[in-house]
This record gives structure tokens, C-alpha cells and sequence, in this order.
């Protein structure tokens, strides 16, 4: 499955958005459902993060869970798809398995769905 991942508005073009500073007030996020990965920059980039839902409200839960912020000292970025609710935990699934969040305990037990990275 093909995914859009999305980036924010720079000044110099399409830039990966920042967890703790992105707008979640903006009307993009209305009624936003899908998937999402949290990862940090540094010598050793790595995926801190993957889920599903409501977008706006996950990545509030995430701002404020301390896991999570442990790596905000790296910079801490996240991208976003929009995806039926029925193919979300195969996708979760699949992110899990490829990208090896360092934060998450359980995934969802079900058949991975392949999508593309945003990378």
C-alpha cells in the first residue's frame, strides 16, 4: 500500500515537522485518523515511536510521555498518513517490525500490510 506521508511549511520548502512544536491546532488535524512515526536525528538516527488513531490526540499523548521525550535532546520529528481504520493495524504492524521503535511495548497481532517509508 502506497502511504502520503506528510511534512510541514518551511522557509526553505517541504521540511520533516517537529513532534513538540507542530501545530495541533491547525485545521489540518480535523478529524486527521491514521498512522504515525516518531523518530530522533543524531549520529545514530533511529525510529522512537509508531502508532495509529486520531493523530492530534496521539502525538499530545506523546508530547507529554516522558519515553518518549528521553529523546527530544537528538531533536525529535514525526510524519503522518491518513489510512482507513481497517488497514491500520496491519500497517502498524508492519512499521513495528521494519523500524524497531525504541518506545512500545505491544503491536497489534495481526498480518503486517506493507506500505512505503517516507524515507
Amino acid at each position: 500500500m502506497n502511504l502520503e506521508w506528510i511534512k510541514c511549511k518551511g522557509d526553505e520548502g517541504d521540511v520533516w515537522c517537529e513532534l513538540n512544536t507542530v501545530d495541533l491546532t491547525n485545521s489540518h488535524f480535523d478529524n486527521m485518523e491514521g498512522v504515525y512515526i516518531i523518530w530522533h536525528e543524531g549520529e545514530s538516527p533511529a525510529t522512537v515511536r509508531v502508532g495509529q488513531g486520531v493523530i492530534k490526540e496521539r502525538l499530545q499523548d506523546h508530547r507529554e510521555d516522558d519515553k518518549v521525550q528521553a529523546y527530544d535532546h537528538f531533536g525529535l520529528f514525526v510524519t503522518w498518513a491518513s489510512v482507513a481504520e481497517q488497514h491500520r493495524d496491519g500497517i502498524e504492524a508492519y512499521l513495528a517490525q521494519e523500524l524497531k521503535p525504541k518506545v512500545g511495548e505491544r503491536f497489534p497481532d495481526v498480518t503486517p500490510i506493507e506500505v512505503n517509508l517516507p524515507w
